[in-house]
């Protein structure tokens, strides 16, 4: 039984590492495709031939994806993606649920494709990830500015990109500060409505100190 319920009208971060702290991104297409799930998975729209996507992200940096179709996800959606930071070995995402069984539901969903692709990639069988992703009811405003800082920040972590993170390709650090690549698929407003401007969330993240413990 989860330790913290998860309920619909609520935020949470949600996190999860691998298992034995292996890998789970080893190369770019990873995470691409890990991207691919979180972006397009919240609503119960079914994809077809994802790989042909990736590729094309891979070409382009852009999903060729259907203006109606990402339409219809953001009006049939039971979650609301607020922000993700993708790490080799571990992700965070911040999720708010529209249904009551909507964060549950999207994170299955994500997880089982996800493992599936890379088992079958690399060879491998049994558990990519290490136990149930792990989810921290957000209890208020503060909190939820605070812990996007912390998720933001956290790319600083890796040596090659140590105060480069506004850089980073698998956060959405850069949707905050500049353009939403994502548009609807990405509800940063929640956040963004407490700030003038990107320049100024930027300075709350550079000087906000945000660390959470998270068990390496």
């Amino acid at each position: 039984m989860r330790i913290v319920p998860i309920v619909s009208g609520e935020y949470y971060h949600i996190f999860g590492r691998g298992n034995n702290k292996q890998k789970i991104f080893r190369d770019k297409k990873d995470y691409i495709r890990f991207l691919f799930l979180i972006l397009y998975f919240q609503s119960p729209i079914i994809f077809i031939n994802i790989g042909r996507m990736v590729s094309y992200y891979v070409k382009h940096s852009v999903f060729n994806i259907a203006d109606d179709v990402t339409d219809n996800i953001a009006k049939t959606r039971y979650i609301e993606l607020i922000g993700f930071s993708l790490m080799p070995n571990h992700y965070h995402l911040i999720i708010y649920g529209i249904e009551d069984d909507g964060i549950p539901k999207y994170m299955q969903r994500i997880l089982n494709s996800y493992t599936k692709y890379f088992n079958t990639k690399y060879d491998q069988s049994g558990h990519l990830f290490q136990g149930p992703y792990k989810a921290v009811h957000i209890e208020d405003d503060n909190q939820l500015s605070y812990l996007s800082a912390y998720q933001h920040r956290n790319p600083n972590e890796l040596k090659e990109w140590k105060g480069k993170e506004l850089k980073y390709s698998w956060s959405s650090y850069q949707d905050y500060v500049g353009k939403n690549r994502w548009g609807d698929l990405l509800k940063n407003d929640i956040i963004m409505d407490r700030f003038e401007n990107g320049g100024d969330y930027n300075d709350f993240v550079q000087t906000s100190g945000a660390k959470e413990s998270f068990d390496d």
